[in-house]
């Protein structure tokens, strides 16, 4: 009976560790999105020249908690995206006891590649931005109205353009970990292409301005994504459904 009273206890203070141990790796990402939080500050100017030196337009400065918000915003997104691989690694190292050598070592590959697609995803979302939707926004006004951009508009809506690209751009890599816990399967991804492309269109509208060629360019890429995504769950499916037979067999 004492032993019976003893197991609770015992799995009481292993979830109390875990989530010692968790809070303790998410604090760490804290200070370190707050690190680059103060770099982001730092190189505001920088970054901003950046974002303005594609365009030829005057911005315009309407109150000043437009350039307070920009230069959060810009902070934001570097400490976001410099924060990204580190976040990553915490969770690794929080569910690596768990994993075997083979996992640990597989599992750790995702990691890069998560920031080279979150920052890809950034990169192909400003060209969309710079080489398409600015351009036709542009296009409407046909030399009737003089062109007034406010800062704030500007940097909104480069942002609502290149993030949800970012996002995107990690479907792939969340589709195989998902395809590996068996959460998803290539047959369920194939089987709801249908519902999936028509709300990548409405993603594609809603990200781009009301032209129906432009919003199917912009889902294009989109639709892109979610075809290599069921191409790597098919590969991660066989293997996993192969490592299964060979363990049934010895």
């Amino acid at each position: 009976m004492e032993q019976d009273k003893s197991l609770p206890n015992e799995k009481e203070m292993a979830f109390l560790d875990h989530f010692a141990e968790l809070r303790k790796r998410l604090l760490w990402t804290v200070l370190v999105f707050v690190l680059f939080f103060a770099a982001g500050l730092y190189f505001v100017e920088e970054i901003r020249n950046f974002f303005l030196r594609d365009i030829d337009l005057t911005l315009n400065l309407i109150s000043p908690e437009e350039i307070i918000w920009i230069i959060f915003m810009i902070a934001f997104v570097v400490a976001f995206a410099a924060t990204l691989p580190f976040l990553c690694i915490q969770l690794w190292l929080f569910v690596r006891p768990g994993l075997t050598k083979k996992e640990q070592r597989v599992s750790l590959i995702y990691i890069p590649v998560i920031f080279m697609l979150f920052l890809s995803g950034l990169a192909f979302g400003y060209f969309i931005f710079i080489q398409l939707i600015l351009p036709f926004v542009l296009s409407l006004n046909d030399g009737i109205f003089d062109t007034m951009f406010t800062v704030e508009n500007y940097f909104r809506f480069i942002f609502r353009v290149t993030f949800p690209f970012a996002i995107f751009f990690e479907v792939p890599v969340i589709t195989m970990f998902l395809t590996s816990l068996g959460i998803v399967t290539p047959q369920f991804l194939s089987k709801t292409r249908k519902y999936g492309y028509f709300i990548l269109v409405i993603i594609g509208t809603m990200i781009s301005p009301p032209d129906f060629i432009l919003q199917i360019v912009v889902a294009i890429p989109l639709i892109i994504l979610y075809e290599i995504s069921i191409v790597l769950s098919r590969t991660v499916y066989r293997k996993k459904q192969a490592k299964h037979e060979n363990f049934m067999e010895t």
